[in-house]
């Protein structure tokens, strides 16, 4: 389900404020935990750190990523695979 279009796109003000000073301040990029925020045009070219529940993970903001939530792009489960048995001889 979709946000209502005469709401907006959903972002935090506090990570606007952010993105304003982030060249002078963060050298690693913009540290958040929140994952269900759009990404805006303005934030083309920045890395930002997403946490995952366990770690920070870096994403590199480019134009395709423009309209879609951050969680999209952030993995919180690891990947299964079944472990291969070796064969005594």
């Amino acid at each position: 389900m979709s946000r209502v279009k005469w709401k907006g796109p959903y972002v935090r003000n506090k990570l606007l404020d952010n993105i304003k000073n982030s060249i002078a301040i963060y050298k690693n990029g913009i540290k958040t935990v929140y994952k269900n925020f759009v990404i805006l045009p303005k934030f083309v070219g920045l890395t930002m750190q997403v946490y995952n529940g366990k770690t920070f993970i870096t994403i590199k903001i480019v134009d395709e990523m423009v309209g879609y939530k951050v969680g999209e792009f952030v993995l919180t489960r690891k990947q299964f695979s079944y472990k291969k048995k070796k064969n005594k001889k």
